[in-house]
């Protein structure tokens, strides 16, 4: 009696690595930036829960972000890009910006990230 053989051939198993490489190298360029966007939000967000956050001229919140991004490693964000609205009576930390980073040869990864935070007047969220 002849018994035949399963599992996955050497081709197969090598095209199988490929592609979890692929997408492991892919993680490897998207973690970075989704951790430091979070990064920005935690920023922001202390920022405003700050009392008189609502009440700073744009100059002490521009020295107030430098301070948190830096000792957050955040290097896609500047403080200069960070724009403060103001609406009727509210305030608005909003940061808009994008990261851009080579993936294969001529292939970059594109993330498009916003970041809306509320200053309130009490200084809580």
């Amino acid at each position: 009696m002849k018994h035949n053989q399963r599992g996955i051939t050497l081709i197969g198993f090598i095209m199988v690595l490929a592609v979890v490489g692929v997408f492991a190298y892919m993680g490897m360029k998207l973690v970075p930036m989704y951790s430091e966007y979070y990064s920005v939000k935690r920023s922001l967000s202390a920022l405003a829960s700050e009392p008189g956050a609502a009440t700073m001229d744009a100059f002490r919140l521009r020295e107030s972000l430098s301070r948190r991004f830096d000792t957050s490693y955040i290097e896609s964000v500047k403080p200069e890009d960070v724009k403060i609205v103001r609406k009727d009576s509210n305030a608005f930390l909003l940061a808009e910006y994008e990261v851009r980073k080579p993936l294969i040869a001529n292939i970059d990864v594109v993330g498009r990230f916003k970041v809306e935070q509320p200053l309130r007047p009490d200084g809580t969220e």
